[in-house]
């Protein structure tokens, strides 16, 4: 036991050390106790130790110690391709032979009609050695609004991955190793935690790098085209006398009761001018009188 917490304690490396003594003290003995293991050890850099695929360990090169050679390097290869073309059928027929030609698929595509516009967009994967190539078929579909390409260098990231995943597995064997010499159940059930931890990031790890892998193995080309459709413009409709006679009778007679509407809400005003017309009125004819008597 005393073997197994020197192992995990200095980071699973391997130490010599003699058996332990028969008259170790209860202090020595409750220090080996596999509950007190720390935590996995945080994985060694990669520029310092690497694993070969048989899970030993072995002397690393430092990752960016010198820069990979131009045929080694992960390049990912990516364009975004607008454009617009005059049929749409026979664009479609023209990606369906390039994809042919040049050895790329089609990984999803989407069709949309609205807003006078029929628009086809699709994600096509081709080998980077074609990539080129295909972009250049491409401009005979159409007229091109728009065209971006970028290019992401991830051989350090690659690497990284790559490194700690053989860090990993590595970890992992001596972990079951471990757990082949154990004896007690609380040391079997520390072991059995720290493996699944492991392998937890053993299959995070190897998730990274199969996307990794598939983005430099296959450049992506992701293409928008449509076709302008003319809206159809309805003929306005003839109408007769008769409409035209009925029409004219029912505006007449909202006229009518809108006015009748107006009169009804404006009575205060009509009754105030009719009393000061009365009053006016009565003003003058007395006027009138007394001039004439005069």
């Amino acid at each position: 036991m005393k073997m197994y917490a020197w192992i995990v304690s200095l980071g699973l490396a391997c130490v010599a050390c003699s058996a332990p003594n028969q008259t170790s003290t209860a202090e020595d003995k409750a220090a080996v106790e596999v509950a007190s293991l720390p935590k996995a050890p945080a994985e060694a850099p990669a520029a310092l130790t690497t694993a070969d695929a048989g899970g030993q360990a072995a002397p690393a090169t430092p990752a960016r110690a010198t820069a990979a050679p131009a045929a080694s390097r992960k390049l990912i290869y990516h364009a975004e391709v607008s454009m617009k073309v005059s049929d749409l059928g026979r664009a479609n027929a023209r990606i369906d032979s390039l994809t042919q030609a040049y050895g790329a698929y089609v990984s999803d595509a989407a069709e949309t009609r609205q807003d006078g516009e029929w628009e086809h967009k699709m994600t096509i994967r081709v080998l980077p050695a074609q990539f080129s190539a295909l972009l250049a078929g491409l401009n005979g579909l159409g007229t091109i609004e728009s065209k971006t390409l970028s290019t992401d260098d991830v051989t350090a990231e690659h690497a990284d991955v790559s490194a700690r995943l053989r860090t990993k597995r590595a970890l992992e064997q001596r972990y079951v190793a471990l757990l082949s010499q154990a004896k007690k159940i609380s040391d079997i059930l520390e072991i059995e935690q720290q493996i699944g931890e492991v392998r937890g990031d053993i299959e995070a790890t190897e998730s990274r790098l199969k996307t990794l892998n598939d983005q430099v193995g296959y450049s992506t080309i992701t293409l928008t085209y449509f076709q302008v459709i003319p809206l159809d413009t309805p003929d306005a409709p003839v109408l007769s006398f008769a409409s035209r006679f009925t029409q004219a009778f029912y505006q007449g007679w909202e006229l009518l009761t809108g006015l009748v509407l107006v009169l009804v809400t404006a009575w205060p005003l009509v009754v105030l001018g009719g009393a000061g017309f009365w009053v006016l009125r009565a003003w003058r004819q007395r006027r009138e009188q007394r001039s004439r008597t005069a």
